[in-house]
């Protein structure tokens, strides 16, 4: 028998890599680098999860979370999400929780939180991984049917959840889930803790109440801002100008149309039977040919026309974002500034994607004075708290001039200043860098469209500084005239030997007659500035 070559012998080892295995040993690229950031990520998943269930089924959603240090364990916590939400048919729990790239969000095209089908059964495999614990989910689609209990484990090698227990159990729950994970960790308060991205998630989703529980015993609660739930975007086909050429031929692989000119107006939004007819003229393809029959190189050309015919941009109804007027409140329920400002660009198509910017700030107040500003970065309504200096969002505002809008910026550095920027994009895909969905891709059309709409609020805030800053000038102004009212009556008093106390009165009339030519200001506007500003610290109003 001969002996084996090098080939044959290494072939011996090849072997396919189930998807799971695969993120076992890169869960970094999911958002579990270490045990502070997996603690965090996996409260992301079980909220991002049960929001979107909640508002596609028109409930207003209520989330109760809880993370429990383990006893005797400092490097280990148990983490509970609860919701009111649709609930879940136990057929399907195994698929959701223990299989990773399952779900039904990934081919459809409308704002979404969710996309891959990763986020919350790779948190169950990274608790499994560190505490070799599965995951616990309790469920119920309404009060007429029980309640189910699952204990699941999740088999790398071969992307399947092992069911452990499955019971119908007691819950007091009409619907909804309530899914527990005992994973390793670390809890931390600060700018990248639960309660922080909790408060960017109830700024971001103003419809939402959230309940937490620390492991610190600390109860807070996050309420809503609106009792109305936000517009269900509409799903969308996709536009001729947002595929590649490969995606193109797939699709003409699996068409049932049994015309090019049917395949082009079914698959694809914005295309009539007059532009499916362009786009097959100027391919040099006859319209009735059937999509199975078409060679490599008439695709290419479909592909060529596909780019060159004018057609209609996609609908952008497709899109909810949370709008001005909500923006404006929630950031009032959470911040105690003096002055606010929400701007919502129109919606705008990138490359056949629509997507939508909106920005809002507030400044002053009880907000940090020397700090940077702090920045709240959001993606589908999901708060974006690491790798900031990655992200297409804080490229945009480092690149806007920040000093002609009152506030202090160095080069190549965040503005400084009392003020809170929130930064929010709303698309059908959002372009983020990696799987954990931390950075938004530096595009060009998206960066223009957000320093847009940051230049927007910012002229906004510039107005405000502006007048604000000036009217406490003129406020100094006018008590340092009246400070010295008493030394120069006790001098002339001791030059001309009138009484000192009258000396003051007049003095005082007259300063009250010339302090607006003294400040710089109209009668009328001093009037109305002493009557209604806040800090009324002229005490020549009183006299």
């Amino acid at each position: 028998m001969a002996e084996k070559v090098a080939a044959e012998l290494m072939a011996e080892n090849q072997r396919s890599i189930s998807v799971s295995e695969f993120f076992a040993k890169n869960r970094h690229l999911l958002g579990f680098d270490n045990p502070l950031k997996a603690l965090m990520t996996t409260v992301k998943e079980g909220v991002d999860n049960s929001l979107d269930a909640a508002e596609e089924a028109g409930i207003l959603p209520s989330l109760k979370i809880e993370i429990y240090a383990v006893k005797d364990r400092e490097d280990r916590y148990i983490i509970i999400v609860e919701d009111n939400g649709p609930g879940i048919i136990k057929e399907q729990i195994p698929n959701i929780f223990g299989k990773l790239l399952y779900g039904s969000k990934f081919h459809t095209k409308r704002q979404q939180r969710g996309q891959q089908g990763i986020g919350i059964s790779a948190a169950a495999m990274y608790g499994q991984l560190t505490t070799g614990k599965g995951i616990k989910i309790t469920s119920r689609i309404s009060k007429n049917h029980p309640a189910h209990y699952f204990y699941l484990q999740l088999n790398t090698n071969t992307n399947e959840a092992e069911i452990v227990k499955n019971e119908q159990v007691e819950w007091d729950k009409e619907h909804g889930v309530r899914l527990e994970i005992e994973l390793e960790a670390k809890y931390q308060k600060g700018k990248k803790g639960v309660e922080e991205f909790l408060k960017q998630t109830s700024v971001a989703n103003p419809h939402c109440m959230i309940e937490y529980l620390s492991p610190l015993g600390e109860k807070i609660i996050f309420p809503r801002s609106t009792d109305k739930l936000p517009k269900q975007g509409k799903e969308i086909k996709p536009h001729p100008y947002g595929i590649e050429l490969g995606m193109l031929i797939n699709m003409l692989k699996s068409s049932s149309a049994s015309t090019i000119s049917g395949f082009l107006q079914s698959e694809f939004c914005r295309v009539s039977d007059k532009v499916a007819k362009e786009i097959c003229d100027k391919a040099g393809i006859y319209e009735k040919s059937r999509p199975s029959t078409i060679a490599r190189n008439e695709v290419e050309h479909l592909f060529d026309a596909m780019q060159k015919v004018k057609i209609m941009a996609p609908p952008t109804d497709c899109l909810s974002p949370i709008g001005e007027q909500l923006l404006d409140k929630s950031l009032r329920n959470e911040y105690q500034a003096e002055f606010y400002t929400a701007v919502t660009r129109s919606p705008v198509v990138y490359r056949g994607i629509p997507f939508q910017i909106e920005v809002s700030m507030c400044y002053g107040g009880d907000l940090e004075k020397e700090d940077l500003v702090k920045v709240i970065r959001l993606a589908n309504r999901v708060p974006l708290l690491y790798q900031q200096g990655a992200c297409g969002i804080n490229k945009a505002i480092l690149e806007t001039n920040w000093r002609s809008y009152g506030l202090n910026q160095s080069k190549g550095a965040l503005p400084s200043g009392p003020c809170v920027l929130v930064v929010h994009i709303a698309s059908v895909w959002v372009p983020f860098t990696s799987e954990s969905k931390e950075a938004i891709a530096h595009y060009p059309d998206i960066i223009k469209e957000m320093k847009l709409a940051l230049q927007d609020c910012g002229r906004n805030l510039s107005k405000y500084i502006r007048k604000n800053v000036r009217i406490k000038e003129q406020k100094e102004r006018a008590s340092l005239f009246e400070k010295y009212i008493p030394e120069v009556a006790v001098a002339i008093s001791k030059l001309s030997e009138y009484d000192v106390k009258k000396i003051n009165e007049k003095l005082m009339i007259g300063l009250r007659k010339n302090l607006p030519l003294l400040v710089g200001i109209s009668h009328e506007k001093l009037r109305k500035e002493m009557e209604h500003g806040e800090e009324k610290q002229i005490t020549l109003a009183e006299s």
